[in-house]
């Protein structure tokens, strides 16, 4: 039954708020550390960006997303986050949507990143 579980997953795909998509920052920052990271994309507004972001990110503010999706490879895993968890979920269901099967987002955004202890920039750009 699990194999089957794991082939339906696989298949249908869960939604943001399925746990293999939802992933702490802790394990966000785990994921990042790996040979072949995931892309990172801070669905932001610009203005947010400048204040504060994650190593290693590309700004896409949500906004923009639909029309910038070529920007994205769907053969690679991609991480969305933004402030609080929010904007980062409905960019979740838009890639989703379109086509992207490795699509996990933080839950908590990089509020509960920065709360966890984990490194964020603040020099400006």
């Amino acid at each position: 039954m699990g194999a089957l579980n794991l082939l339906l997953k696989a298949l249908l795909g869960g939604g943001a708020g399925d746990p293999s998509s939802n992933l702490s920052p802790e394990e966000a920052h785990r994921r990042l550390k790996e040979k072949n990271p995931p892309q990172l994309i801070d669905v932001r507004t610009r203005e947010e960006y400048r204040e504060a972001r994650l190593q290693g990110s590309r700004l896409i503010p949500l906004h923009e997303l639909g029309g910038r999706l070529r920007e994205i490879d769907k053969a690679k895993p991609v991480l969305l986050y933004c402030r609080s968890g929010n904007r980062s979920g409905m960019a979740f269901q838009l890639l989703r949507s379109n086509g992207y099967l490795n699509v996990a987002h933080v839950r908590g955004g990089i509020l509960a990143w920065g709360r966890s202890g984990l490194p964020v920039e603040t020099q400006g750009i």
